[in-house]
């Protein structure tokens, strides 16, 4: 049997919906370190849907969706450090998008952090050049126009 290189540098990462409370660890860890784990819950969380990306059974990557009408808007994606730029969030990004498209969804957006526009841009988001600042980080609008699939 032959082993594809590609297949130990990137691992599979399977997406599942998780709870809200199982993505406070890695948001805190991986946006928000200095932060208490009781901080990580948005008021909301209930009323959004979280995904969890698994390698085995280790959570790798985490990120919750808002739909709103036909807009969906996602918060809080984040990788596990010691994962990062092996695909997961480039896999997270594309499951969430294909979720709102399947879900009658015309735009789907986010808060980007300044320093994660490359990685948006890489996925055809662009930029509204709406910035602002909160808690010590800036962040942009990014925004991308989806074509629901006719069912």
């Amino acid at each position: 049997m032959q082993i594809n290189k590609s297949e130990i540098e990137r691992p599979k990462s399977e997406i599942e919906q998780i709870t809200p409370e199982l993505t406070w660890r890695l948001r805190r860890d991986v946006l928000y370190p200095n932060q208490k784990l009781f901080e990580m819950e948005m008021d909301e969380d209930t009323y959004g849907i979280h995904f969890g990306a698994f390698i085995e059974v280790k959570l790798a990557g985490v990120v919750s969706l808002f739909q709103k009408g036909t807009d969906f808007q996602f918060r809080k994606l984040a990788v596990d450090p010691t994962l990062q730029n092996m695909g997961i969030g480039s896999n997270l990004l594309q499951y969430i998008t294909d979720y709102a498209i399947e879900n009658g969804g015309t735009r789907i957006w986010c808060n980007a952090r300044l320093t994660a526009i490359g990685f948006y841009l890489k996925a055809d988001f662009l930029q509204t050049s709406i910035l602002y600042s909160k808690n010590g980080y800036d962040y942009e609008v990014m925004e991308k126009a989806l074509r629901p699939t006719v069912k």
